[in-house]
């Protein structure tokens, strides 16, 4: 792979600029894209297993909207007082028998100042059958019960 030069790079947003100004550059562009889909060189861009979007929230990158969502929510009951040290994704480790099961990694963990009681939380929009599972461990092997948001 070349390095490009400043003057390449130069060179080609200026080509990119002329093409955004032009109608028929950009009409070129879009039928050569069409084509590409067609004919396979161009791949289209292809959705998430669970259709979740991806979205930043105060630079942090989320799973899902529902979980970015959640994340403000949160951040809001710890300003109020609500609860307090909100850490994201803490990772709990399972082990039975002196053996290394798995680890569950879920969304959020807290103190919820009024229940008294810690919180790990798990936003889920599908719960898979993966999913099922390591909660039924975490709940046999550690005794935690995860809230599900």
């Amino acid at each position: 792979m070349t390095r490009l030069t400043a003057e390449d790079v130069e060179r080609k947003s200026a080509r990119n600029r002329a093409a955004r100004s032009d109608p028929h550059k950009q009409m070129i562009a879009k039928i050569t894209r069409e084509q590409g889909l067609m004919d396979g060189t161009i791949k289209p861009v292809k959705p998430t297993k669970y259709r979740a979007i991806r979205t930043v929230v105060d630079g942090i990158t989320f799973a899902s909207k529902k979980e970015a969502a959640r994340y403000v929510e949160l951040k809001l009951a710890q300003k109020a007082g609500e609860i307090t040290d909100l850490k994201l994704q803490p990772k709990i480790v399972l082990n039975a028998g002196g053996m290394h099961i798995c680890d569950y990694v879920a969304d959020f963990f807290y103190y919820d100042r009024v229940k008294k009681t810690l919180v790990h939380e798990d936003c889920k929009g599908f719960r898979t059958s993966t999913y099922r599972l390591k909660k039924k461990l975490v709940k046999a092997l550690a005794n935690i019960d995860i809230l599900e948001t």
